[in-house]
Formats: structure tokens, C-alpha cells, sequence
């Protein structure tokens, strides 16, 4: 049933695209089947990224930089500041740090920044912010997924089958080489058991897709492709329709949608990372950590760090259950986000030497710290002065909790917004600007996106509900493919 679904649902339109740009190639062996086709001749081919690490941009670059003291920000990310959720949390109830949304969006939203951004600069200075660059193409292409696909980085792949990703023995965790460290698209998704869960979520997926062309009678040459392509439109959509709505509601998607960005619209071609988004405004999710999880149901609650740092190998017996952080069908409701309110867990304040490598300062162990001084570092304007450009009222002193003498820090600014303006639900007027304008705008300068193709495409993989959404795609990897 679900390859006949496939089969009758229209073909992306990048597939067709490629169909009439390249003709098919002879097949060479490689294991059982066919090697997958050269992404030389592939609309997602790797050559399409930059020839140099991608640019950085400014999204208000008519707003001066901020410029706060160092040590200020320190003492407000560091243990007992007023970033440091724990004092917090001891007066609240059961529950009453909870937000509305599940526990697993945010780690959603560290995939989509894996994909678009990697940064390898310094988080002390040193760096003109106007030299950064990114390592990653500014697309939402899956690029920490594929890299450079089974020709460019055929260790990623099956020997036997190269259209399908190479799992561990099980299936439940990824390949790794002798020392334990994982054979993976960007490492950055080993950090923790949530985003290297949700890594090979999309990596199942994938090799589900392939299995589902195979039965609808695709050309053995061109399923990889049809795979990737499927895959990333599937994950585009979502990031549109399932992921912004729930980050900064459904009128602001819709607006931008039809109207275009505001503030940040390149052309097709010339996308670029803007620092508002990278430093400050797409570091939303830190707020939105749990102070602990359940990785079963009835499982003990334990933090992410130190308990859930990654970069090993996953024992069966810590894995997690994705029920447990996504709401699903036919399963219990998951686990909720925490409130945005500028509190960041203590897991957070003190994060181990596996995440920050060793440092000369302790204060750096606190991602507090690390997110107020790259602020800095790159010459943010206040979140005050982003706010009067967008014709938005600045949060007040009250509402701030913290005095801040030239103005506030974008990235604290956009979470205490979040918490008055988004009732600790979702990012406020400022914050759901910037992340919405650029996830939407990425996508229209992306000349193979189903945005900037087809825009009127819609989901050719069955959905349990209306619209295809996460939940979907979670189950298609799982559970099989759930039931239109």
C-alpha cells in the first residue's frame, strides 16, 4: 500500500528536473546492487556548495554593535547568575516549568543549525566577525546527513547497498570505528543521545524511502537520489509547517510565506547565515532543555549532561525512546519542553569536557557564558535596539530581571521575550521574526528546495493526521510507515 502510494503521488519536482538533465549512466558493481550515481551529475550534488567555507551576514546592519562588558556577562551565565535555572527551579511545583510543546523540538531545531551552520572560530574573540565563515552551505539540504553521498563518502553507506545509509549491527545506533567514535555526516549529532536519536531517525528514514521506491518499480540507477530528494523536501516541509508554527505560531509563518521576508530575502544563489539568527536568535532551544529525562517510560529522570553526552557507542540498554520526547500516535504524551525564561538547566551551566573540550577558565563550562560572549564577540546590536527597528515595544526593566546598562544581549533578550511575549511557549516578535525570515528565506534562495521549485508541493509519504508532520516522519523510520 505505501509504495503504491508513492507511485501515485507526483514526483518532486527536482526529480523530474534531474530526469531531464541527466541520462541514465551505465551501472557499475558494487556489492549486490548497483552503486548509486555520481553526484557530479546530481541536482544535490556536493560541488554545488561554496568552493570556501560559506559567509556570514547581518540581518540589521545599521544597528550598532552592543558591546557589554565581559565580565558582566560572565557573572550572569555562570553558577547563581541570573541565567542559572536551579534557584529557580526550587520554587516552582511539579510541572510548572513545563512549556506546551514536546521535549523534542528543540533538539530538532540542533539538527536544522548542524545543517546550515558550522562555525570553527574561537568563542573568545580574535576573529573579525566580518571574516567568520561557515562551514556548512547555507541550505536545509540534510548535508550533515549525506556529505558528499556514497561516491565522496562511501563509509557512510552500505558496501552491499549503496543507496541505503550503513547502520550499526542492530540498527539502533551508528557505525563506528574501532575506538568508538562515530562514522557520521557531522560529529556535532554524537554530542548527546538526542540528536544522534534523532540522526539515525532520519537515516532509517531514508533507507525506508529507498525500500518504498525499490517496490514502486524506481529505477535502480535513480533511487538514491529520489531517495535524498524525498527525504529533504519531507524535512523542509516540516521545518515550514510542523517545526516554525510551534517556535513562533502560525500567522508569522503564514505572513512570511506570502509576503516575503522583511528583513533577510537573498536572491537564489546568494544565501548567507545571518549573526542575529547563528548567535543569538537560533540559540533559543538552549532554554528550552529539560533539567532531566526519561528515556523509557518508568525510566529514571536523569540530566542530559553528564548522563546522555554522547560520543560512544549507545548500549541497547540506554536508548531512547522517541515516544518519550515526541507525542506519537497511539502512544502517551511526551515529555514537554522547559518554559523559555532565560534559565538555563544546571546540566548547561556546567557542561563536561566531552562538549567544551578543556578550557582556562571554568566559567566557559557554562553555556550561558558561551552564548552572551559570542554575542559579543560578533558584534550583536541590544535586543532592545533590534526591537525599535521592527517597530516591536522593548521588554521592560521588570520584565528583564537583570540590569543591563547599554542594553541587552540579543540572545538573553530574545528568551526573556519569549517568556513575556510568547508566554515561555514560543519566541516573541522579535525572536519569531529573525528565525522564521531566515528558515523560510534559506529555503526560497535554494534553487532545489521545494520551496523555490515547486512551491505548492505537498508531502508524497502518508500522514496519520491532515498534513504530514515529525510525528511521521518518526514512524516511517520506526515503527513502518503509518496508515494515510
Amino acid at each position: 500500500m505505501t509504495a503504491e502510494h508513492l507511485r501515485n503521488r507526483s514526483e518532486p519536482g527536482p526529480t523530474r528536473a534531474y530526469a531531464r538533465q541527466v541520462s541514465s549512466t551505465a551501472a557499475h558493481p558494487h556489492g549486490s546492487r548497483v552503486a548509486a550515481r555520481d553526484h557530479c551529475l546530481s541536482m544535490a550534488r556536493a560541488v554545488d556548495r561554496p568552493t570556501g567555507a560559506a559567509r556570514y551576514g547581518r540581518m540589521f546592519p545599521g544597528l550598532a554593535p552592543l558591546g557589554t562588558d565581559p565580565q558582566l556577562l560572565m557573572r550572569a551565565g555562570v553558577d547563581g547568575g541570573v541565567c542559572d535555572a536551579t534557584a529557580a527551579l526550587d520554587r516552582l511545583g511539579p510541572g510548572r516549568d513545563d512549556a506546551g510543546e514536546a521535549a523534542g523540538w528543540p533538539f530538532f531545531g540542533q539538527l536544522i543549525a548542524h545543517d546550515i551552520t558550522a562555525d570553527r572560530s574561537p568563542i573568545m574573540g580574535g576573529v573579525d566577525p566580518e571574516a567568520l565563515r561557515n562551514a556548512r552551505a547555507p541550505k536545509l539540504n540534510l548535508e550533515m546527513l549525506y556529505s558528499d553521498g556514497p561516491v565522496g563518502s562511501p563509509y557512510l553507506y552500505d558496501l552491499h547497498d549503496a543507496a541505503k545509509f550503513l547502520l550499526g549491527p542492530d540498527g539502533g545506533d551508528v557505525q563506528r570505528n574501532a575506538q568508538g567514535v562515530a562514522l557520521i555526516g557531522d560529529p556535532r549529532n554524537d554530542s548527546h543521545l538526542f540528536a544522534l536519536t534523532l540522526h539515525i531517525a532520519l537515516l532509517r528514514a531514508h533507507n525506508r524511502i529507498v525500500d518504498l521506491l525499490r517496490a514502486a518499480g524506481v529505477p535502480e540507477p535513480d533511487v538514491f537520489d529520489k531517495a535524498r530528494i524525498t527525504l529533504t523536501w519531507h524535512y523542509q516541509w516540516i521545518v515550514v509547517h510542523d517545526f516554525l508554527p510551534r517556535l513562533v505560531g502560525a500567522d508569522l509563518v503564514e505572513q512570511v510565506l506570502a509576503e516575503g521576508g522583511r528583513w533577510f530575502a537573498p536572491p537564489t544563489g546568494q544565501a548567507y547565515i545571518p549573526l542575529e539568527f547563528a548567535d543569538a536568535a537560533f540559540r533559543y532551544g538552549h532554554g528550552q532543555i529539560r533539567h532531566t529525562y526519561r528515556l523509557v517510560a518508568g525510566g529514571p529522570a536523569v540530566p542530559l549532561f553528564p548522563d546522555l553526552v554522547g560520543f560512544g557507542p549507545v548500549p541497547a540498554d540506554r536508548r531512547l525512546d522517541l515516544a518519550q520526547v515526541f507525542d506519537l500516535p497511539g502512544r502517551p504524551p511526551a515529555q514537554r519542553a522547559k518554559r523559555l525564561d532565560g534559565r538555563l538547566a544546571a546540566s548547561l551551566i556546567g557542561l563536561p569536557e566531552q562538549v567544551t573540550g578543556a578550557v582556562d577558565d571554568a566559567a566557559y563550562r557554562s553555556l550561558a557564558v558561551r552564548d552572551l560572549l559570542r554575542g559579543d564577540t560578533t558584534a550583536l546590536p541590544s535586543g532592545e535596539a533590534v526591537a525599535r527597528l521592527l517597530g516591536v515595544d522593548p521588554l521592560t526593566a521588570d520584565e528583564l530581571e537583570q540590569s543591563w546598562p547599554q542594553g541587552t544581549p540579543l540572545w538573553f533578550y530574545i528568551l526573556k521575550e519569549a517568556e513575556h511575549r510568547g508566554d515561555g511557549d514560543r519566541l516573541g516578535p522579535v525572536g519569531g521574526r529573525i528565525v522564521a525570515e531566515v528558515l523560510i528565506g534559506l529555503q526560497r534562495a535554494d534553487a532545489v528546495s521545494y520551496l523555490s521549485l515547486e512551491p505548492d508541493w505537498q508531502p508524497s509519504l502518508p500522514a496519520a493526521g491532515p498534513s504530514f508532520g515529525m510525528a511521521d516522519l518518526l514512524t516511517l523510520s520506526f515503527d513502518g510507515v503509518a496508515t494515510a
